[in-house]
C-alpha cells in the first residue's frame, strides 16, 4: 500500500502515542507531535479510515486507534505486549520514539559493519554524521552504537555505520558464579595467603568456614594490613566482610550494573539465602571473550 509521507507520519505518531498512552489518541496530540495543523491531521484521518488503517473511537475520551493493517502498511510487527527500546541522538534520549527493529546489512567486511534501525517516532532530527545509540533491548540488553550515514523517511529507518555492539547473555548469575573455588581459611596468615594468590595467579579469594563464605581477601586487603603494621594478623581480621550479595537467579545484566554502581570487583552469590558462590568481574569478562 502506497502512503503519502504525511500519512506515514500520522500513522507512526498514532502508533507511538497509542503504545505510550495505552488509549485512543486525539488528533491534536498527533498534530503536536509531528508539528502539523490539527485540521490537516483530521482531513488525513478520513482517508486513513477509508483505507482501513485507522478506526475512530467516539466519546469524550475517544480519538483514533491504529488497526492491524496500519502495522502491516508500515512493515511493523504488531505486539500485544511490547517494551520500549530507547534511541539516543548525540547522547540525548529522543523523546516519544522507540526502536522497532535492528537489522544488519553488512557483517562480512573486516573493517565495516552497517545496520538499519526502524523507529516508531520522529526521526527527522537525525542528520548524517550524528551519533546514534539503540538500546538496551529487553532480552539480551543489546546496545548498538554508530554514526548515521543515511535516513529513509519513507520507511522511517536510519542507516548507520556500527562502531560498537554490547550484549550480555540472558542467563542468571548462577551460570557464571564459582562455587568450587580456591578458598582460604580465616585463620590463615597474611604470608601464606599472599603465596597462594601469587601461585594461583588470582587477585583475591573467598574466606570460607563451614562451607559458608565469610568474606573475600584480596591483595588490596593484604597491602593495607602490611602498611598498617599488621604483619601477624589473620585473614579473618583483614578480609572484606561487607560484601554485596545477589541471589543466584539475578540476571547477569543486573549484576554488571551492581559492579559499576558500587565500584566493586566481587559479588557474593546466595543460593536459597545461603552465600555459597562468588562472581567477579573477571568471570564476566571471560564470558564475553570470543574465541
Amino acid at each position: 500500500m502506497e502512503l503519502t509521507p504525511i500519512q506515514k507520519d500520522i500513522l507512526i505518531a498514532l502508533i507511538n502515542l497509542q503504545r505510550e498512552k495505552d488509549r485512543a489518541v486525539k488528533g491534536e496530540e498527533i498534530a503536536e507531535l509531528i508539528s502539523r495543523n490539527p485540521g490537516t491531521v483530521r482531513n488525513q484521518m478520513q482517508s486513513l479510515k477509508v483505507l482501513g488503517l485507522v478506526e475512530g473511537v467516539p466519546g469524550p475520551k475517544g480519538g483514533y486507534k491504529a488497526t492491524g493493517e496500519a502495522y502491516e502498511a508500515l512493515s511493523i510487527t504488531a505486539m500485544d505486549h511490547e517494551a520500549s527500546v530507547p534511541i539516543f541522538r548525540n547522547d540525548q534520549l529522543v523523546d516519544g520514539a522507540t526502536v522497532a527493529e535492528i537489522s544488519f546489512t553488512t557483517v562480512r567486511h573486516p573493517d565495516l559493519c552497517h545496520g538499519m534501525i526502524k523507529v516508531l517516532g520522529n526521526i527527522k532530527g537525525f542528520e548524517q554524521g550524528d551519533l546514534v545509540q539503540a538500546g538496551p533491548t529487553p532480552v539480551n540488553k543489546l546496545v548498538v552504537r554508530g554514526e548515521i550515514v543515511g535516513r529513509d523517511d519513507t520507511q522511517n529507518t536510519l542507516v548507520f555505520s556500527i562502531n560498537e555492539m554490547i550484549s550480555l547473555p540472558k542467563k542468571p548469575v548462577k551460570n557464571y558464579a564459582r562455587t568450587n573455588m580456591i578458598s582460604i581459611s580465616g585463620n590463615a596468615s597474611i604470608q601464606e595467603t599472599a603465596r597462594l594468590l601469587v601461585e594461583k595467579g588470582i587477585h583475591g579469594a573467598p574466606v570460607i568456614e563451614d562451607e559458608i563464605i565469610l568474606g573475600v581477601v584480596t591483595f588490596t586487603d593484604i597491602g593495607d594490613a602490611v602498611a598498617s603494621g599488621k604483619m601477624t594478623a589473620k585473614v579473618k581480621d583483614i578480609m572484606t566482610r561487607d560484601l554485596i550479595s545477589v541471589d543466584s537467579e539475578t540476571s547477569l545484566y543486573d549484576a554488571v550494573k551492581m559492579f559499576d554502581t558500587h565500584n566493586i570487583g566481587f559479588l557474593l552469590v546466595s543460593y536459597d539465602g545461603v552465600p555459597k558462590g562468588i562472581l567477579s568481574k573477571k568471570d564476566v569478562f571471560h564470558e564475553l571473550v570470543v574465541y
